[in-house]
């Protein structure tokens, strides 16, 4: 926070939640070092979340209006627009498409669409219903039989791979220090001291444990127990036979699978982003990537059509028996900000503001509530 004494901070994993915190953190004087094996090649790792990302945002089309969770969507969602706006003018192409609509696949969705809805208008946010007859004018065909669909304004979907580049690149432009190593071990002393693979070990007031799965293996060297479970996600890059026309409101999603109409990459107006699946484990299915680029046997015919571009996959974290994201502070300079699952590009801002009040030693903002900050670990 301005006007509190700078701090120096290893931050442990260089994801979206790692790299957005390094920037804010070293944008505010903390001297930041950057460790992850990953930025030797600037590409995220296939054990990373920001792999399986396909960067849909869906900060208003929540399931619930209050909570934790419902707070940190809306702190970020006020912020991606600040910082999209801050990082282009500093130079950097984002790829940001507004709108998202969600199709209701039964009448238990269908009642869930429009109860957020009401809910939504109440808090003067842009959002309404659209029934079975607006859904038949989008091109290409929409998947399935919808009975109506939810379309949110606020919400969209924005391009992982550039927005990582970006804060890489910002990160660096205001002091962080970057170490493509693997981190071994944490240990207390004055400072805290952090092991690497090759044998290195730096010191810093504070380490700020961002980087998955991994986490609990650090945490578990300090007598801290953080039960952590991988899904694994694939995802499909699709170029149809010919331009559809499209006319979508934005990125669809059909019972949990993601859409996104790719019209900027190859042939124009024929590619098409197709995520991602959720495979409890660390092992992919070939069965699932058979069920996703099917859509459970609901695909039409123009996506029964295209052909595969490009095959990716990557493991979410997810923290079991606890809800999405651990936010914790276990000991005074050793801050965790893991687990976000399947929301750490939405919820990186939010994420990032939590981890500067935590590192400056003052007011966390709105997500800072004490449900986040003062729960302790299992020891």
């Amino acid at each position: 926070m301005p006007g509190s004494a700078p701090r120096s901070v290893l931050m442990v994993g260089a994801g979206i939640i790692g790299l957005a915190a390094a920037w804010q953190l070293a944008e505010q004087g903390h001297a930041v070092t950057l460790v992850d094996p990953a930025l030797a090649t600037g590409h995220s790792t296939a054990d990373s979340g920001s792999a399986a990302a396909l960067g849909v945002l869906m900060g208003r089309v929540f399931q619930r209006s209050s909570g934790r969770a419902w707070r940190l969507r809306q702190q970020s969602n006020a912020l991606w627009p600040q910082w999209i706006a801050e990082l282009e003018r500093r130079g950097h192409r984002l790829r940001y498409r507004p709108g998202l609509l969600l199709l209701a696949a039964d009448e238990k969705e269908l009642m869930q669409q429009e109860r957020i809805a009401g809910e939504r208008a109440a808090l003067g946010m842009p959002m309404r219903m659209l029934g079975p007859e607006e859904l038949k004018a989008y091109q290409p065909t929409l998947p399935g039989k919808p009975l109506g669909g939810l379309l949110s304004a606020d919400d969209g979907q924005l391009d992982p791979g550039p927005v990582l580049a970006a804060l890489l690149c910002e990160a660096r432009r205001a002091g962080a220090q970057c170490i493509p190593e693997r981190a071994m071990a944490v240990e207390r002393g004055r400072q805290w001291r952090l092991t690497l693979a090759s044998g290195r070990q730096l010191q810093a007031d504070c380490v700020v444990l961002a980087l998955g799965l991994q986490t609990s293996v650090l945490l578990a060297g300090l007598g801290h127990g953080l039960p952590l479970e991988p899904v694994l996600g694939q995802a499909l890059e699709l170029e149809l036979p010919a331009d559809p026309g499209w006319n979508w409101p934005g990125a669809v999603v059909w019972r949990g699978s993601n859409l996104v109409p790719r019209p900027d990459l190859g042939p124009a107006g024929r590619r098409l982003w197709l995520g991602a699946t959720l495979e409890p484990g660390a092992v992919a299915s070939a069965e699932a990537l058979d069920g996703l680029r099917e859509l459970g046997g609901e695909a039409p015919q123009w996506l029964q059509q295209a052909v595969v571009v490009r095959h990716w996959q990557g493991l979410r974290c997810r923290p079991e028996g606890r809800p999405a994201p651990v936010l914790e502070e276990p000991e005074p300079g050793l801050v965790v900000a893991s687990g976000h699952y399947r929301n750490g590009l939405l919820l990186a801002p939010a994420t990032a503001a939590w981890l500067c009040g935590r590192v400056s030693g003052g007011s966390t903002g709105e997500s800072g509530d004490p449900e986040i900050a003062d729960r302790s670990f299992q020891k």
